[in-house]
């Protein structure tokens, strides 16, 4: 997965997040990057209630600070796009590139402002019906999804579509 996008978590405070986050990223092939400290032990009941089996199977590296991290995805050549309701631009007007790292702040407080700093672009989800924030798993999903779609047979795998009668990935087939 070298230049595929991957996930990163600033300090997340809920298991149960983080754990279907590290699930999205298996299932779409995605790294995720945890900047510590998070506010949870990872042996956490939660979080393995919510990553099921897909622990096993995700690409997950722990980052012991936020200095570090970003020394390693600076030496990585890696842009920083932090997802952020403070953002100034829509994720959707977003041109994602190989090797991005979508950051997620804290679901109780963000990310600080020096991180705000060290980002490439602060990327909103908007959210025309008035709500505060997303859920983080539910934003991050979003996010992942869209690099994913607009990567396509760049650093993504062709998934064929459902028209033609291919079947997709993943799904059931109805022989």
């Amino acid at each position: 997965m070298p230049n595929r996008p991957r996930i990163a978590l600033y300090q997340p405070d809920i298991a149960g997040n983080t754990g279907a986050i590290l699930r999205l990223g298996a299932c779409l092939g995605l790294a995720v990057d945890i900047v510590e400290p998070a506010g949870f032990d990872h042996s956490d009941r939660a979080l393995k209630r919510a990553g099921m089996d897909y622990l096993e199977i995700a690409a997950l590296t722990r980052h012991i600070d936020f200095a570090r991290f970003d020394a390693w995805r600076r030496g990585e050549g890696r842009r920083l796009v932090l997802f952020t309701t403070r953002g100034d631009l829509p994720y959707t007007g977003f041109a994602f590139a190989e090797g991005d790292v979508l950051l997620f702040g804290r679901e109780s407080a963000g990310v600080p402002d020096h991180v705000h700093e060290r980002s490439d672009a602060r990327l909103l989800i908007p959210m025309p019906g008035g709500g505060r924030s997303l859920n983080l798993a539910m934003a991050a999903a979003m996010a992942a999804g869209e690099a994913v779609r607009q990567l396509r047979g760049k650093t993504t795998p062709d998934v064929p579509t459902a028209s033609g009668g291919q079947k997709l990935r993943g799904m059931p087939s109805s022989e």
